[in-house]
């Protein structure tokens, strides 16, 4: 484990209006990458919360939202 690893923040996560909001992942094609987002169910416009990295934070998202499953947007 690197000193930067130890320096990283934990990533916050905003409170989810349920009535607006839905916690969703954007998932790249290209790349792969994934990143954690509110989705406003109405406009369909998305607010990032975060980048996902690892699976450690995949659960701290899941865990944050009480999610058992979560919908992928490309």
């Amino acid at each position: 484990m690197s000193i930067f690893s130890r320096l990283r923040k934990q990533p916050q996560f905003p409170p989810c209006d349920s009535t607006r909001q839905e916690p969703v992942l954007r998932c790249s094609i290209c790349t792969g990458e994934e990143t954690a987002c509110l989705q406003d169910k109405t406009t369909g416009k998305l607010q990032e919360i975060c980048l996902i990295q690892n699976k450690a934070e995949l659960a701290a998202f899941m865990r944050a939202y009480s999610l058992t499953s979560v919908r992928q947007v490309y």
